[in-house]
């Protein structure tokens, strides 16, 4: 399920990367909602709200200062994993130390912070010089540090503590990252090791009551043009109303991953129902945004597949499975499904699409 398929790549600019976070910042926030009880001690509702939204229009900046200036903090190195960006994970957890730990001044300006344990003595899980950087890089995204001297040479954070955090620009949003902060910490579940929780503003695991997964859809369908979000939505729609269940996962991709349950025996965790997927939506850095099917019943149907345009038959005749054991080729994820790309192309297969994933869904009318 990680991007980790053993071949070592050469990471693409954080720039773009930056791009692929902005695709995920939430576009429609609720103007009112109900948030869980355990974060009534932080400030009021609307103060909360408010605080969440305003994080997300940092987010914003963030991720334009990223793609102006983020090639001076980090530079693509060769790894087995592209989206593990170090200079983004020791943002999000200085970030989180931060918002966690620190203590809100009373009228919410600013937050006083007397640890941040991710850097602290006697190991600190960065050096000095490191650590400096990350401040000098909130500091260009709108964050004051009072009692810092950035300018100095480079110190150890938790010598230099206790300060005072700020953001001039809009300090309501010190409230908004004290909630997600402890969302962070407490209620968000990693099914693998993502730095980018935070920046993924998820809101929504503050509510008091679930999102439906539609909603979710629709905001991560957003940056796509209009027919293809409706085509994907159309999609949903059609096999979630025959049964399939939907479950969203992060880890160095955003899946919304479709399975049939109904015959199971046993409750199934949201890792049990990605297993079993059938097909899902998904978006990673190295792919974009794409339809990825897992196709299991090909041979059960060949008349239907040989109405299909050539280019698709092809594709879905090759299969899915370990590129190096079946085709001798480096890894290009395909044991994760036959992938199709969310773009201009799909729109004319958009009926054969559909056909296919009735024959391959069970239960269907094309069974």
């Amino acid at each position: 399920m990680g991007a980790d398929h053993g071949e070592t790549v050469l990471q693409k600019p954080i720039s773009e990367y930056a791009q692929y976070i902005k695709n995920l910042i939430p576009a429609n926030i609720p103007g009112t909602y109900a948030l869980k009880p355990m974060f009534e001690n932080i400030a009021g509702e609307e103060k909360i709200r408010d605080g969440i939204a305003a994080f997300r229009d940092f987010l914003y900046v963030f991720c334009d200062r990223l793609i102006s200036d983020g090639h001076a903090y980090a530079k693509p190195q060769r790894t087995k994993n592209p989206a593990n960006y170090p200079f983004l994970h020791d943002l999000n957890y200085l970030l989180i130390d931060i918002g966690y730990h620190g203590k809100l001044a009373g009228d919410g300006g600013s937050i006083s912070v007397a640890d941040i344990p991710s850097f602290a003595d006697p190991k600190p899980k960065l050096s000095a010089p490191k650590q400096t950087e990350c401040l000098r890089f909130l500091r260009l995204c709108g964050f004051a540090f009072t009692g810092i001297d950035l300018e100095k040479k480079a110190r150890i954070i938790s010598q230099v503590l206790p300060a005072e955090v700020s953001y001039p620009a809009n300090p309501i949003l010190l409230t908004g990252l004290k909630a997600l902060s402890i969302a962070a910490k407490e209620l968000w579940v990693r099914f693998y090791n993502t730095a980018d929780n935070l920046f993924r503003c998820d809101y929504r695991v503050l509510k008091a009551e679930d999102t439906d997964v539609f909603d979710v859809l629709k905001d991560f369908l957003h940056p796509l043009p209009k027919k293809i979000q409706t085509f994907a939505l159309e999609l949903h729609r059609r096999y979630t109303d025959r049964g399939m269940t939907c479950v969203t996962l992060n880890d160095e991709a955003v899946h919304f991953a479709y399975s049939y349950t109904k015959n199971s025996r046993r409750t199934l965790s949201t890792r049990d129902i990605y297993q079993q997927r059938i097909w899902e939506f998904a978006l990673s850095m190295q792919y974009g945004y794409c339809l990825v099917v897992r196709s299991k019943r090909i041979d059960k149907h060949p008349d239907v597949i040989k109405g299909f345009p050539l280019p698709l038959q092809e594709r879905i005749a090759r299969g899915y499975g370990c590129d190096r054991k079946l085709y001798n080729a480096p890894c290009q994820g395909g044991c994760q499904g036959i992938r199709i790309p969310l773009d201009d192309s799909i729109l004319p297969i958009s009926r054969d699409i559909e056909t296919w994933l009735d024959h391959e869904t069970p239960g269907s009318s094309g069974k």
